[in-house]
């Protein structure tokens, strides 16, 4: 089928790569985005760079969708695929886990068994070859490397190593496929190769570059974990005893160091309750009782560089722990002094530590740099990159306003494939008994069409609540209820498989890079705006900015977020040019504030319908159709 927007989308990518601009293109849902900057790249002869927002995302550049276009244009381009190190085997530290490990269950020891089957034979040692391995499997640490633990040239396996031949095979390429965290990580560690590659390609490409401001904000930042100090003491201890028993006080440096972690997680906390999951908190309520511990930690980590120091001839081992120790002290003294302007600080606590983060508030001064380095074609393209013809909501954020650009439409029909509806009766999302009315009228529209739900929560804490709703109504109806967090996501799509008979509760993972065409998703529910958390720092502070430069907070940054996180979860529905579905926005603002018509305007043109009995319609329609 003929798709004029890609060729248009195709014919600017090219002329990017050949005149060496910048470009900021956002092509719809079906566009075919990714073979309309693939194919002008691999044409043009030109060395380049594509960088994309997951580590599946590059598997599925480099093992499908290359190789078909390469040998299909007959183009003798060689590809190389980089990640970062805690991807690829270490061969050294597999060899110690085999011998050293205490591993916590029989699962464990099942995996570390298919690790060392596997590594026989790898070629290329990154660990996604191997097929069901949880990325949350706690062999992986025990078999990877860390920029801390890495023992460079020293290493027994160096000539084997597989991130040195990674870094070695992306050198040599024409294309490289990394991903968005790859990217800003080496530029800021300058640990995997990114930094060293990027001055010699003339074209760089940024895939789903929606994700690539909170990518870059979170590499470009600084930050402080208790288990990082935890961790170096253990390490500090362990090598300790081994290599120089007996000539440093080792269990009292571990001691000094535990101690004052354990006292800064504690005065970050303050006195909260623990917490279940992640929790942010602001650092002026806490930063008066972070500073004992903080120079607490100062003086451990100095005394324990200094004793690492005076052994260092001893092991290969001590050297990198000296400046790991160093490290940690610099972190510790830094953030005890005040913040630079322009940047906020915060707290994360888990139950299992306290990161404390420091962060630019954009990527605009960074991306400007490295733009001005070298002449090249800087390309980003996205699905959903702003609600306005100047993509102000990305461009803004990564300074890329002169650059040129480029807005095609989806080449679905969606006036005829879907339909919109905002409940008017539907409780504000603040007042009581709002998730679970998004839970029952979920039951109910699953009801009609028998499965094929999707319901989106914009907060993991209304989660439970939509869901127990949605059970009251779809168990009686014979129809599972799928939800975030009792299984990994893999799981969970699996499971949901063909969508009959089920209906799937999900929250931010949820939202984007899942691909459901056909009739496996024909309605999805969002419980209300995705505005931005007010409490959280990053947002408090990107509000005081724009207050300071005398602009709209509420237009500019929260409507503006909104927009495109709400595309981001319509997109689900429509995935190719046969789907049909139903979209509910389960917000009444939508209908009653005048940002709703913003919002509206900025979702595909679906036709619009007017109460609950011609959605059910709608939906018993797509129901009888299979």
């Amino acid at each position: 089928m003929p798709r004029p927007q890609q060729d248009e989308l195709a014919a600017r990518v090219a002329q990017a790569v050949e005149q060496r601009e910048a470009l900021v293109a956002e092509a719809g849902t079906g566009v075919g985005k990714t073979f309309a900057y693939l194919v002008p790249l691999l044409l043009s002869g030109r060395r380049a760079l594509v960088s994309t927002a997951t580590k599946s995302l590059q598997d599925q550049l480099f093992l499908r969708d290359l190789p078909r276009l390469r040998e299909a244009l007959g183009v003798p381009v060689r590809m190389a695929l980089l990640k970062g190190r805690a991807s690829y085997l270490c061969r050294w530290r597999l060899q110690q886990a085999e011998t050293e490990a205490h591993l916590p269950d029989r699962f464990a020891v099942r995996a570390l068994h298919r690790v060392q089957v596997w590594a026989q034979a790898t070629k290329s040692g990154d660990l996604a070859e191997i097929e069901g391995l949880d990325e949350r499997s706690p062999v992986i640490p025990l078999v990877t490397s860390t920029r801390d633990n890495c023992l460079g040239t020293e290493c027994p396996e160096h000539r084997a190593c597989h991130v040195n031949q990674a870094r070695r095979e992306a050198m040599a390429a024409d294309l490289v496929v990394v991903n968005h965290h790859l990217f800003f990580a080496d530029l800021a560690l300058r640990d995997s190769g990114v930094a060293e590659l990027l001055p010699t390609v003339d074209a760089a490409v940024f895939d789903e570059a929606h994700q690539l401001a909170e990518a870059g904000i979170q590499f470009l930042g600084t930050t402080l974990a208790t288990g990082q100090a935890l961790e170096l003491g253990r390490d500090l201890l362990a090598a300790g005893l081994q290599h120089a028993r007996g000539l440093q006080p080792w269990a009292e440096l571990q001691a000094g160091i535990e101690q004052a972690a354990r006292q800064l997680r504690l005065a970050a906390a303050g006195e909260m309750r623990e917490p279940r999951g992640m929790l942010k908190r602001r650092w002026e309520e806490c930063a008066e009782g972070l500073s004992a511990p903080l120079q607490d930690l100062v003086a451990a980590a100095r005394a324990a560089a200094e004793a690492l120091a005076g052994v260092a001839e001893a092991a290969p081992d001590f050297p990198k722990l000296e400046q790991r120790a160093a490290t940690l002290a610099a972190l510790a003294a830094q953030f005890g002094v005040a913040a630079d302007a322009g940047r906020v600080r915060w707290i994360d606590l888990s139950p299992q530590q306290a990161r404390l983060v420091e962060s630019p508030l954009d990527i605009r001064d960074m991306l400007t740099e490295q733009r001005e380095k070298a002449p090249k074609a800087w390309i980003f393209t996205s699905a959903t990159l702003g609600d306005d013809e100047a993509l102000s909501w990305f461009s803004g954020a990564c300074g890329l306003e002169d650059a040129a650009k480029l807005r095609v439409g989806s080449p679905f029909d969606y006036a005829r494939q879907a339909c919109v509806w905002v409940p008017s009766r539907m409780p504000l999302p603040n007042a009581d008994g709002h998730a679970e009315a998004v839970g029952a009228l979920a039951g109910r529209c699953a009801g009609a069409l028998g499965g094929r739900t999707f319901v989106l929560t914009t907060t993991l804490r209304v989660l439970p609540r939509v869901a127990q709703a949605l059970r009251d109504q779809a168990e009686a109806q014979g129809l599972a209820v799928l939800v975030q967090g009792s299984e990994p996501r893999r799981a969970l799509l699996q499971r949901y498989g063909d969508g009959r008979g089920s209906v799937l509760v999900g929250s931010a993972s949820f939202w984007e890079g899942i691909d459901m065409p056909g009739d496996a998703l024909q309605c999805v529910l969002i419980d209300k705006l995705p505005f931005p958390p007010p409490g959280d720092p990053l947002v408090e502070a990107r509000v005081r900015q724009l207050r300071e430069q005398g602009r709209n907070p509420f237009d500019e940054y929260f409507v503006a977020e909104a927009a495109v996180t709400l595309k981001q979860g319509a997109g689900r529905l429509i995935r190719s040019e046969t789907d049909r579905g139903l979209l509910v926005l389960c917000d009444p603002r939508l209908a009653q504030m005048r940002y709703g018509r913003r919002l509206l305007a900025a979702l595909p043109p679906m036709r619009r319908l007017a109460d609950e009995a011609a959605a059910l319609d709608w939906l018993a329609e797509l129901a009888a159709a299979h």
